[in-house]
């Protein structure tokens, strides 16, 4: 049986229309236990999450890149993040995905990170390539799927936006 995304929600829909401040979370994740003397790998814990992660520097600033980088976190992020948007956008507009594959890339200059010259720090582009076909619907119907999708998704749309960071020290 097939699990329904709207009524799953609707409790959830109706808690917020009437109380806006029951829909503001936050999200979370922190450093875990790990070998502080290593400059080349961290672990993190992300808030639900089972297990702790290994992270790696990239090998392109000197790192083993033995474990997924930040970067590619971050890739990792927007990929779920546009995957189970996906996911339950069909489900809410009554499509079933027969295929769905999604892949990201992120582009990055290392020369910023590294502090060389006025090379931009950051990613400078992300592509996110999606492949859906769907059971009961053609091309209108994955175009509008991939369009409501797109919207929804809260990585993909943080990062168009860009959103403020702060750093806060003890």
């Amino acid at each position: 049986m097939m699990t329904s995304v709207r009524e799953l929600q609707a409790p959830l829909r109706d808690r917020y229309k009437g109380d806006p401040s029951a829909a503001l979370v936050v999200d979370r994740a922190a450093t875990a236990d790990h070998d502080v003397t290593d400059p080349f790998h961290a672990s993190v814990s992300a808030q639900g999450a089972a297990n702790t992660m290994l992270v790696a520097t990239h090998r392109g600033h000197g790192g083993p890149h033995d474990a997924a980088t930040p970067g590619d976190l971050l890739c990792a992020a927007l990929c779920a993040c546009h995957e189970l948007t996906l996911r339950m956008v069909a489900n809410l507009m009554g499509l079933e995905i027969d295929t769905l594959e999604v892949r990201v890339e992120g582009d990055v200059d290392l020369r910023g990170s590294l502090g060389m010259g006025t090379a931009p720090v950051g990613f400078q582009a992300m592509r996110v390539q999606t492949k859906v076909s769907l059971r009961n619907g053609g091309p209108s119907e994955v175009a509008r799927l991939m369009r409501t999708a797109e919207a929804c998704c809260v990585v993909g749309q943080t990062l168009q936006a860009g959103v403020p960071v702060e750093h806060i020290s003890p």
